[in-house]
């Protein structure tokens, strides 16, 4: 019985703590930590902060936070973001896929003059991984993420992973 309920908790948890190292190792190697963390349990007590999705418009379009302003990455402007944010207090809670692409972003932020940004660390897989809702572009809950490759997408345990407008046709 011992046994049993050992491999079953592995089996349920492992895998969680499986991706979770491997998402700090990853986040080791690729990032400098010049922007302050945010751990999704974290977020759940800020009510005022404000989401903002570093990851390309595609990948936005397959889910997002909740009420999350999608920033791009690769054609991110930044005066659009000052015109959309004016107030430079608001805490800003910068995200990705894993947490890479939003600490780029989220520095040039923080050199503009916001002082409150937080890249999520584990970024949008994590938030999934920990059981939490995300949005198709209808504004309607899914469990389809954009898992940007299948590399990367190794780390997203939960829902259906997306890596194609092709795979949003099948589903």
């Amino acid at each position: 019985m011992k046994q049993r309920l050992l491999i079953f908790s592995f089996l349920m948890f492992g895998s969680f703590i499986f991706a979770q190292t491997r998402i700090d190792k990853a986040l080791k190697k690729w990032n400098k930590e010049s922007v302050p963390y945010i751990t999704v349990s974290e977020v759940k007590t800020e009510k005022e902060a404000i989401f903002l999705d570093a990851r390309e418009w595609h990948e936005f379009n397959v889910s997002h936070l909740p009420n999350a302003l999608w920033i791009g990455y690769k054609n991110f402007n930044l005066q659009s973001i000052t015109n959309k944010l004016p107030d430079k207090q608001k805490e800003l809670i910068v995200y990705c896929s894993i947490g890479v692409r939003s600490e780029d972003i989220a520095e040039e932020l923080i050199a503009a003059g916001y002082p409150n940004v937080k890249n999520l660390y584990g970024g949008i897989f994590e938030w999934v991984n920990q059981g939490n809702t995300v949005y198709n572009s209808d504004g309607q809950p899914t469990d389809q993420t954009h898992a940007f490759n299948k590399h990367w997408g190794k780390l997203l345990l939960k829902g259906q992973k997306v890596y194609s407008v092709e795979d949003l046709v099948r589903n």
